[in-house]
């Protein structure tokens, strides 16, 4: 008999972010987290990664071959994304967002000050992401199908989890993760605010 794949659930305090310099060190970002798959494999070799860039000058992004990646504005009066090939496209307030290879050159041009800008990134040979910007008001219901992965990031507000969930309340920029394993996972997530949600699921 296969044994099942464990679920695991967590919430990751906006505290316990990790601060380090971009790839190609033109800026910082905080880092969430990195999902590595099994066992022994480096830590640069994530299947997804969550971070939240802070841009407080005008620089080019860095490179990652074989990304995608979706930017969302969190905080800040604007970017500009000016890339190489000659798309330009403003990400403006409250929260707007842009999916996009991170084979591109792209350069990041602020607006009227610094931003504050979550950065969901995943090898799109291995698994595939959808994000949504969604209110929060009273309870919303999350499903997680086997060997799926949801993601919320609270934006503003406050939410708590059903008190069987065992999971800890959350504020405004804490994140949680919701990870299936084998099995379907049902949450309840109640509270008021709004909220990133993404669904991480294997390529196949």
């Amino acid at each position: 008999m296969t044994p099942e794949r464990s679920s695991r659930s967590w919430v990751i305090p906006a505290n316990e972010y990790r601060r380090e310099r971009w790839r190609n060190q033109m800026g910082w970002t905080r880092e969430i987290h990195a999902h590595v798959p099994g066992t022994g494999a480096p830590s640069t070799e994530w299947d997804w990664r969550l971070s939240i860039a802070e841009i407080e000058r005008d620089a080019p992004f860095s490179a990652f071959p074989g990304i995608d990646r979706e930017l969302v504005l969190l905080a800040g009066n604007g970017l500009r994304l000016r890339f190489d090939d000659g798309e330009v496209t403003d990400l403006m307030p409250p929260h707007d967002r842009l999916r996009f290879a991170g084979e591109r050159g792209v350069v990041g041009e602020l607006l009227d000050g610094p931003t504050h800008d979550f950065n969901l990134m995943w090898r799109r040979d291995r698994v595939r992401a959808d994000l949504w910007h969604r209110p929060l008001v009273g309870p919303m219901v999350l499903f997680a199908e086997p060997d799926s992965t949801w993601i919320v990031h609270l934006i503003a507000g406050q939410a708590r989890f059903a008190d069987d969930s065992g999971l800890p309340a959350m504020a405004a920029a804490d994140t949680a993760i919701i990870s299936a394993g084998s099995q379907r996972l049902r949450h309840v997530l109640d509270g008021g605010g709004e909220a990133l949600l993404i669904r991480i699921e294997a390529q196949g």
